[in-house]
């Protein structure tokens, strides 16, 4: 039942942000509008990644052994994904991050609340990066938490970034 309820919650994530977006968020710059889009395809390739983290939770706590198979399958195959689907998100938020502060930097100043909440999802996905890569080189119970804890904070302050009023 809880997963149901977490795929819900992620469709109107997805849902509520491509309408935040798009609709209270309008702008006439091409160039904006591509950085938009770059954002986007980026948080959907995010999403992925953030879920998985759920996946094994729902593999932990479930009593039903055909669930616990199935998510298993699942968890497996999208671990073979995860580092390319961080690599290109990180690289279209990268991209997202140079048209947007060259398009409204000039117009709303660097140090906007907006621009400052996106530097620092910036710099604690930098730093989520570097935890995923300690724990590449060695697993460990404190390298997978840093890794997790540095994700969540990541979307946290995407999520305060993404909801800053300009």
């Amino acid at each position: 039942m809880a997963h149901y309820v977490w795929m819900i919650i992620n469709a109107l994530l997805v849902i509520g942000t491509a309408v935040y977006i798009w609709l209270f968020r309008p702008n006439n710059s091409a160039a904006v509008l591509a950085g938009k889009w770059l954002a986007q395809v980026a948080v959907l390739l995010f999403l992925v990644n953030v879920n998985m983290y759920f996946i094994f939770l729902v593999i932990r706590k479930t009593k039903i052994r055909k669930v616990k198979v199935t998510l298993a399958r699942i968890a497996r195959s999208m671990m073979k994904a995860h580092i390319p689907l961080a690599v290109v998100g990180t690289s279209l938020i990268v991209f997202h991050g140079v048209v947007m502060a060259w398009k409204l930097g000039a117009v709303i100043g660097f140090g906007h609340g907006k621009l400052v909440t996106g530097y620092a999802s910036l710099a604690m996905l930098a730093i989520t990066l570097f935890a995923g890569v300690l724990r590449r080189q060695k697993a460990s119970g404190w390298r997978r938490t840093f890794h997790l804890v540095s994700a969540l904070l990541f979307a946290g302050l995407f999520l305060l970034h993404l909801f800053w009023p300009i």
